[in-house]
């Protein structure tokens, strides 16, 4: 279960239950984090991909989550003639009214693109709806299938050690999801270290094959 790690040049690490819940520090996170070099998210990678096939998207985002998209032109009926759906961790906009609009432009032929479809995620008040049922209905009500741009798509992780020019097998993933986070990465050849904060619950290391390579109380331990 375990894996030597002497040889990691480059560590993945998830900010979202591993580093804080909400605006909320899990103790010890900051000072062992030190500082952040680089930040690459699953919305970054969203927004190359609408850049890459030419997109008009409707965002089903957070309005902060938005201003990432600032410089690209999108809708916000099915009338304003878009062609595509990124749908993210939204609590705001997981209503009716904006998954209706969404299921209209994904029957005339618009594409769905998930940020994520992470089950659920951890709040202040425990845990919370993901964005992955959402997307889920939306496959559902269409019979389209959502391409997926962050975790656990291998594709993220690729972009992720990019800059660094690292292969997976010399670097390391530490998250609180066992299956996005570690059973994504380990799944491309990178080391899982599962810390049990954030989403984690009892027995989560079970749920993949292979199991991870440590898990452990918290990211300062990782």
């Amino acid at each position: 279960m375990s894996k030597m790690l002497s040889k990691v040049k480059t560590v993945l690490i998830d900010l979202s239950g591993t580093i804080h819940v909400e605006s909320n520090e899990i103790p010890g996170a900051i000072d062992a984090l030190n500082r952040k070099e680089e930040i690459f998210s699953s919305l970054m990678a969203a927004k190359e991909l609408i850049q890459k096939l030419n997109l008009k998207p409707y965002l089903m985002l957070e309005e902060e989550a938005k201003e990432d998209f600032g410089d690209i032109e999108c809708v916000n009926s099915e009338e304003e003639n878009g062609n595509g759906v990124v749908i993210g961790l939204s609590p705001k906009q997981f209503n009716y009214e904006s998954m209706n609009i969404a299921f209209q432009m994904l029957l005339k032929g618009s594409q769905l693109i998930a940020i994520n479809k992470s089950k659920y995620y951890k709040t202040s008040k425990g845990l919370r709806l993901g964005a992955g049922p959402f997307v889920s209905a939306l496959e559902f009500a269409t019979g389209q299938t959502a391409q997926i741009v962050g975790k656990p798509n291998h594709q993220f992780f690729l972009q992720a050690l990019e800059p660094f020019d690292c292969r997976p097998e010399d670097s390391v993933m530490i998250g609180d999801d066992v299956c996005d986070d570690i059973g994504g990465a380990q799944g491309l050849g990178m080391a899982g270290i599962l810390v049990k904060t954030g989403k984690y619950r009892l027995g989560d290391e079970n749920k993949i094959n292979p199991l991870p390579h440590y898990v452990l109380p918290s990211f300062s331990e990782a």
